[in-house]
């Protein structure tokens, strides 16, 4: 499909990006930059044929496509370097979550900006799936030349990904609901029960439910990561925890008042969503997420 490939940041995102490039032959020359020795020893072992790079410099001129798969915090010193370099005819995407605070970097011709929704609280090559895209929603930024669009669209649709395009509003807006809150929420749930902890001076942690035990997953994501999201959709975010919060007192309200009636609609209300989730094939419908207990 390309020449010549070049990943940037080779963590879990781009070592599975790494893997199925290789599975499906997308590219007779697949490049890696990397700054992590600990890194680049475990993805050598992916295969003899990955030629690694030290620079960003002249020397990647002639690859046609490259992916950032770095933390959003390192894209302006990324960009500082790439847009130095005359890249006439490559294809230049990202995998950021979050795509308002990217479009300044659109200024280069060369960009599509890309969302693929897949990953998981574990990071690092040594994590790398080839199949972590498959059937999993990416999102296209719908900015930038036709034809280099509909050249990355086929992309993430030779990893397996089923491809939209968003504005990057709507993006930033719908993510904040469906992913970046949860996880905000998913950390702040851990705080308190350590919080709780220390208060009763005793391991509580050990006696988790399921409930904190899948949320304790969700809070072992990267904190790079979800730093950079969280500062990047703030405005998003803050509307979000307001609603949240809003919710919450309601809740609360409710409980405090035994208020019977109006707590169980909301409980079987949110049943709704689980359902819809499932009918749209992002879960399964197995007890306790089809793990093997």
């Amino acid at each position: 499909m390309f020449k010549k490939i070049l990943i940037i940041g080779c963590g879990l995102i781009g070592s599975s990006i790494l893997k199925n490039s290789i599975k499906n032959k997308l590219s007779k020359n697949i490049y890696v930059y990397e700054k992590s020795k600990k890194n680049i020893k475990i993805i050598k072992k992916i295969s003899r044929g990955i030629k690694f790079i030290n620079n960003l410099n002249k020397d990647i001129e002639d690859i046609d496509f490259i992916i950032i798969c770095t933390p959003m915090s390192e894209y302006n010193s990324i960009f500082s370097k790439l847009n130095k370099l005359l890249f006439k005819n490559s294809i230049i995407t990202e995998v950021g979550s979050t795509k308002r605070n990217l479009i300044k970097f659109t200024k280069n011709k060369n960009l599509v900006l890309s969302h693929p929704i897949a990953g998981s609280e574990v990071s690092g090559p040594e994590f790398g799936n080839k199949n972590l895209f498959y059937n999993k929603w990416c999102i296209l930024i719908n900015k930038g030349k036709r034809k280099k669009i509909k050249l990355v669209k086929k992309f993430w649709q030779k990893l397996g990904s089923k491809v939209i395009l968003m504005n990057e509003k709507e993006h930033d807006k719908i993510f904040a609901i469906t992913s970046h809150l949860p996880h905000l929420i998913a950390y702040n749930l851990i705080k308190t029960a350590q919080d709780f902890q220390k208060i009763e001076k005793r391991n509580l942690i050990k006696y988790s439910a399921g409930g904190l035990r899948d949320f304790s997953r969700t809070a072992a994501s990267n904190e790079v990561m979800w730093r950079d999201i969280f500062f990047s959709n703030k405005d998003n975010m803050i509307n979000t925890i307001n609603k949240f919060i809003q919710n919450l007192n309601l809740i609360k309200k409710n409980i405090k008042n035994k208020k019977d009636k109006q707590l169980k609609s909301i409980l079987v209300n949110s049943k709704k969503v689980r359902k819809q989730i499932i009918e749209t094939k992002q879960d399964v419908s197995k007890p306790d997420f089809g793990r093997n207990i």
